[in-house]
């Protein structure tokens, strides 16, 4: 029984292939494998680094992800990129050479660089690679481990014969602890670290360390040969002590006071609210020192900053400072993510219905019979009216704008308000004349037409100002609540102009400019309406004044009442309806009607029984040729050697741009059949329509041939010909695409009347486009409003920061500026706009405000603009400049040149007011800045105690027997309050080891 139970066990069996490869193996092959791919085989020397190369040259990264059974690591090559990498250092036999990171240990041209990988600041190599755990990975920290790691690059260096130095990376990553190695032939260099928490007393200073070192190379000379010391003390400045930070805060009671200026409402805010600048750090250095030179122990030290030979300067920016033009746009572009209609944020109490009831039923009181003058039933009278119920029933805190504030807003939006509107043709002359700033714009100017790259409005345009007002009200009055509140007495004053034909101030004539934005494009079409209202009103009134004198001269000759009497007495009547100042009675005549003219039926008809009885009287019917421009030229009708005329003819319906999309969609959806392209020849053919009747009117007997040879000359083609004479003449016909059947230019021929412009219905009803555009204001909720405006407050921004960016003269501001503008451009042309990446381009505005109150922070701080700085002057804003680009500025003359005066005044008085302070508060006597003791009676040093010390160590020396090669050794010290560190580079001999 028991055989039986033990014969599977017997049958099962292992056997181990110890030619199958471990993970281990499969790991130092992966490696080796990379260092191949990335062609890091052989000693690649080259020249030495230049003076400074490490950090103004460019660092190429390379990485690779590799596997330790199903550990990841990340493999990364970093190497500084040289012009002539190639060809360098083969003169030399390459036994002899040494590894270039062996080299570049001993190098001095690049000790301390400001902006570069930490191992290069501790090694000074240019080029090394480097495996890390991978990302979510934990740390590398048991000694097993690290050692496993160590011998897998030993191997993979040796396999290979690569000879750039391998480091990994071990402890947790925010260490920054890195064991490595380099090889070359005969030689190898161990790279190791050390990393405490707290710096042990013995090692607190330069004779410490360098007893660490001379152990651990342990040289077996006797005498040992010199050691290169370099160090570099850093100070830090937190507190600048009587340098005030600059930025004067904006006086928020006088800026929108009802005394001040509507000039201040032009003008954004700019500057930081807080010191953009919080620390300045002071590197002092001693980059050529030997051991007997220099001492510095416990008790002594001959480091004193003022002697070092060498000053460099870095700056610590805060981090986002609050800046006053960048929360205006943030919180401005916040307001587009709101939901709220204007109705929703502000309310409809019992008052405000009974106001809205008075305009909706202002139309049927208008058609009531009533004894009231109908200027005062004017939906303008009724809106107004509502809107001094609704304020005078408002508790003055419901509402978001007090008066005062919303009257001077006003005031800065329509200054031709300020002016007697009794003459309204002065006062728009005069409105004309006025700007905004006070002085004339140079419209020629690329900051002037910024509009047309940003799709907004000019800069001296009403789209522009409201704009910068809604970004105040937003800002400083409430919020969404001010803005809404300001949006509706904007469009209520759009409605009043439209009422009293009142152009609308701040806008060119002239059809909607489509390079603006589309809320501009809505004011002009405004505009456009009450310039056609006002032309047409003025018509009517001029022809009321000539038909009046006519009627008085009929009836003091004849004292008939015939036909002319039963004409014009309705028509005179309407008149008089239409002249009355507070409203056309025809503006609100049925748009779609087929009666709409620029004048009456009956003007039709009169000019129908003229015709006819000169027809009688002259035996033959002749039309009168009616509404002449001028000439065309010397050319003649075809039929007769009349001149040909320049008929007086209406103009083109103005359009905005979603008009024009709306137009095009709807020509789409005719089709590609025969049926929809005809019709869409028709939609489009009613100005040419309108062209020919005013050309037919003009030119009595005129044929097709005629109007196509003045509208398009091109379709005119005249050739010479031999008649039958044999004379040779010039003969015309029409172009082959006019002569095609079923021409819409001859079927329009075909019908089109013998009509004046004048008596024409119009192909632009002011009235009607009017009604759209103020009520596609009306509609408009805060969020759509700060869509429209979003363009112009950008375009605000931009010139405000090239104005601050011109007193300041950056160069980095300028192409940042440049590159925000095309960025925005780029976005804000886009027919729907990505407001994410506005945002982007807001984020980039922020960062030029920030550049530039840097700026302003440094030249405070150095006394640029002073005028006792003399012939210093123009160094220090070098220097300051210099500050605002670079990581690390060098300060010419160290301690003793006019930067380095001016940084130990500001540390001089940094120190005492912190020694000073604490005394004179201890012994209630208010000390002066002069003071100079404190009480102990010891002198206040000039500086506190460095924040960081960097001790760099170096020497050549023959390791491990002093038969051995002379190998170059470093070793580099970190102190700092809670940090030490060590970061050694030990190269050995191995021919004979």
């Amino acid at each position: 029984m028991m055989a039986a139970d033990s014969d599977p066990e017997s049958e099962v069996f292992e056997i181990t292939d110890f030619t199958t490869a471990s993970e281990w193996e499969r790991f130092v092959s992966r490696v080796e494998e990379v260092l191949n791919d990335w062609k890091l085989i052989g000693n690649n020397s080259s020249k030495p680094p230049e003076k400074g190369e490490y950090t103004s040259g460019t660092w190429e990264e390379k990485t690779q992800d590799i596997n330790f059974a199903d550990f990841k690591f990340s493999v990364t090559h970093h190497c500084l990129k040289q012009e002539s990498e190639e060809g360098e250092g083969k003169e030399e036999p390459e036994e002899d050479a040494f590894p270039t990171a062996m080299q570049d240990l001993l190098c001095m041209n690049n000790d301390f660089p400001p902006r570069a990988h930490c191992l290069v600041r501790w090694y000074g190599m240019r080029e090394f690679v480097v495996i890390s755990p991978g990302a979510n990975c934990e740390a590398v920290i048991s000694e097993s481990k690290c050692n496993l790691l160590l011998s897998s690059i030993s191997i993979s260096l040796a396999n290979t014969g690569c000879q750039v130095p391998m480091f990994v990376q071990i402890q947790q990553k925010w260490r920054r602890m890195y064991h490595g190695e380099c090889q070359g032939l005969g030689v190898r260099t161990d790279f190791e670290m050390v990393h405490l928490r707290k710096v042990p007393n013995q090692y607190n200073h330069l004779s410490g360390l360098l007893d660490i070192f001379k152990s651990k190379i342990g040289c077996p000379l006797t005498p040992l040969p010199p050691i290169n010391i370099a160090i570099r003390f850093t100070y830090v400045l937190q507190d600048w002590q009587q340098y005030s930070w600059p930025q004067q805060p904006p006086d928020f009671d006088a800026l929108l006071g009802g005394e001040v200026g509507g000039v201040e409402f032009g003008k954004l805010p700019f500057g930081a609210c807080e010191d953009p600048i919080s620390e300045l750090h002071l590197a002092t250095t001693w980059p050529h020192l030997t051991e007997g030179i220099v001492v510095d122990n416990d008790v002594y030290s001959d480091l004193d900053p003022l002697q070092a030979p060498h000053w460099s300067v870095r700056v610590r920016k805060a981090d986002s400072p609050t800046c006053l033009l960048g929360d205006f746009l943030t919180e401005f572009f916040k307001l587009c993510s709101k939901k709220e209609s204007t109705e929703e944020i502000l309310g409809r109490g019992p008052v405000e219905e009974e106001g809205k009831d008075d305009i909706s039923h202002a139309l049927s009181k208008l058609t009531e019979p009533t004894a009231v003058p109908i200027p005062k039933l004017s939906v303008s009278n009724m809106v107004h009216s509502a809107r001094k119920r609704i304020r005078r029933h408002r508790r003055v805190d419901e509402s978001p704008l007090s008066n005062d504030v919303l009257n001077s807003i006003l005031l800065y939006l329509f200054p031709d308000a300020a002016i007697d509107k009794s003459s309204s043709e002065n006062s728009e002359s005069k409105a004309s004349q006025l700007n905004t700033d006070g002085k004339p714009e140079e419209k020629e100017s690329d900051d002037y037409n910024l509009y047309n790259q940003l799709k907004s409005a000019p800069s001296d345009s009403l789209t522009y100002r409201l704009a910068l007002c809604v970004c105040l009200v937003n800002f400083y009055h409430g919020g969404v609540r001010a803005v809404a509140h300001l949006w509706q007495e904007f469009v209520l004053e759009m409605r009043y102009r439209w009422e009293n034909n009142y152009l609308v101030y701040g806008l060119a004539s002239g059809p909607p400019d489509l390079r603006c934005c589309l809320l501009h494009q809505k004011l002009q079409m405004l505009n456009c309406c009450i310039e056609r209202k006002r032309a047409r009103d003025d018509g009517r009134k001029t022809a009321e004044g000539g038909k009046e004198r006519e009627r008085g001269r009929e009836r003091k000759v004849s004292g008939a009442t015939g036909t002319e009497n039963g004409r014009l007495g309705p028509e005179s009547a309407e008149m008089g309806r239409e002249v009355s100042p507070g409203k056309s009675w025809d503006s609100w005549s049925d748009s779609e009607g087929e009666d709409e003219f620029f004048e009456c039926l009956s003007d039709t008809e009169e000019m129908k029984e003229a015709g006819s009885t000169d027809g009688e009287k002259g035996g033959a019917k002749v039309a009168k040729p009616d509404g002449r421009l001028h000439p065309h030229g010397k050319l003649t009708l075809l039929n007769s050697q009349e001149p040909l005329y320049i008929p007086v003819t209406q103009e083109p319906a103005p359009m905005t741009e979603d008009l024009l999309e709306e137009q095009s969609e709807v020509l789409a959806k005719l089709g590609t059949s025969a049926e929809g392209a005809h019709l869409r020849a028709r939609m489009q053919s009613a100005c040419l329509l309108s062209d020919m009747e005013s050309f037919k009117a003009a030119n009595p007997g005129c044929t097709l041939e005629d109007f196509v040879r003045w509208y398009s000359p091109r379709d005119y083609v005249e050739e010479e010909v031999v008649d039958e004479n044999g004379d040779t003449v010039v003969r015309g016909d029409l172009s082959a695409r006019m002569k095609i059947p079923g021409n819409m230019w001859m079927e329009a021929w075909a019908t089109a009347k013998t009509t004046p412009a004048r008596r024409q219905r119009r192909l632009f009803d002011d009235t009607k486009e009017a009604e759209k555009v103020l009520h596609y204001l009306a509609v408009q909720k805060p969020a759509d409003l700060t869509r429209h405006l979003l363009p112009c407050i950008l375009h605000a921004a931009i010139l405000k920061e090239k104005e601050e960016e011109s007193v300041e003269d950056i160069l980095s501001v300028r192409k940042a500026i440049q590159q925000a503008t095309s960025h925005a451009s780029k976005l804000l042309r886009h027919p729907s706009p990505d407001y994410k990446k506005l945002e982007d381009v807001i984020t980039q505005l922020i960062a030029v405000e920030t550049v530039i109150a840097r700026s302003r922070s440094l030249k405070a701080k150095f006394g640029i603009g002073k005028a006792e700085q003399g012939d210093n002057a123009e160094d220090l804003e070098r220097f300051v400049s210099s500050l605002l680009e670079e990581p690390e500025v060098s300060v010419v003359g160290a301690g003793r040149g006019p930067a380095g005066s001016i940084i130990h005044k500001l540390f001089v008085s940094a120190q005492r007011a912190a020694l000073l302070a604490p005394l004179d508060e201890d012994t209630g006597r208010g000390g002066g800045a002069d003071d100079k003791k404190p009480m102990g009676g010891a002198s206040v040093p000039d500086f506190p105690p460095p924040a960081g010390r960097e001790i760099l160590l170096r020497t050549c020396v023959p390791r491990p027997a002093p038969y051995s090669k002379a190998l170059p050794q470093r070793l580099f010290c970190v102190l700092m309050r809670e940090d030490f560190r060590l970061a050694g580079a030990f190269s050995s001999d191995t021919s004979f080891f």
